[in-house]
């Protein structure tokens, strides 16, 4: 699921998730838009099958994958108490769409802050809030740009050209660029953070089984 689907990011996001997953669920505030970009991503992946939806808090237990990619800053985007147990949630939003609050009340969901990039060599830059060698993206594309000499707009603005969004993948790899740590609202998530999420979801989800399960008094 890509919550936002219809901006600049979102749009993006749903068209790397077409690639890669055989059911797509994108949410927006206008139908007529989701539609327009359900049209364009069958064009490039027909065998996809994509929901669109005004309404995400209704699928919410049915998704492994969620992202989050509104402009909804201060407001509440999504219900997490719905989520599957065990649902990574990548939150691509800046300013975030869930608050450290949010994450605190699912222990068993994987919530990944995204959007940063390991930068190759010994960078030397301001504190931006990150470990070294580690930038937001948007930072890594202009540091890209520059490297190649390109000083152009890029992918500014709301519509981003796929093509670029290749292209600058590729330039990337090009000059050594990976994806830094998984990061969470409490810094770098370790192996071990990974395990006890995991550990807790396939808890809770038999947990869920069992009161499935569980006959009705007088059944």
């Amino acid at each position: 699921m890509v919550m936002g689907a219809t901006g600049a990011i979102g749009s993006v996001c749903c068209r790397l998730l077409a690639l890669a997953f055989d059911n797509v669920y994108m949410v927006g505030r206008n139908m007529a838009k989701l539609l327009a970009l359900k049209q364009s991503i069958l064009e490039e992946a027909p065998d996809v099958k994509i929901h669109v939806t005004t309404q995400a808090n209704k699928y919410l237990p049915e998704m492994d994958v969620i992202v989050t990619a509104t402009s909804g800053a201060g407001k509440t985007v999504l219900d997490i108490t719905k989520v599957k147990p065990g649902c990574v949630i990548t939150d691509v939003a800046r300013p975030l769409d869930l608050s450290p609050e949010d994450v605190k009340k699912r222990p068993d969901v994987l919530v990944i802050e995204s959007g940063e990039i390991l930068l190759p060599g010994n960078v030397e830059m301001n504190n931006i809030g990150l470990p070294p060698n580690v930038a937001y993206a948007c930072l890594a594309e202009t540091i890209v740009l520059a490297l190649e000499g390109r000083f152009e707009t890029f992918t500014i603005g709301r519509d981003i050209e796929w093509q670029k969004v290749k292209e600058i993948y590729q330039l990337g790899l090009k000059h050594g660029m990976k994806l830094a740590a998984i990061s969470g609202v409490n810094g770098v998530y370790s192996d071990e953070d990974i395990q006890k999420v995991k550990e807790l979801a396939l808890a809770a989800r038999k947990e869920q089984e069992d009161e499935y399960k569980t006959p009705w008094i007088g059944d």
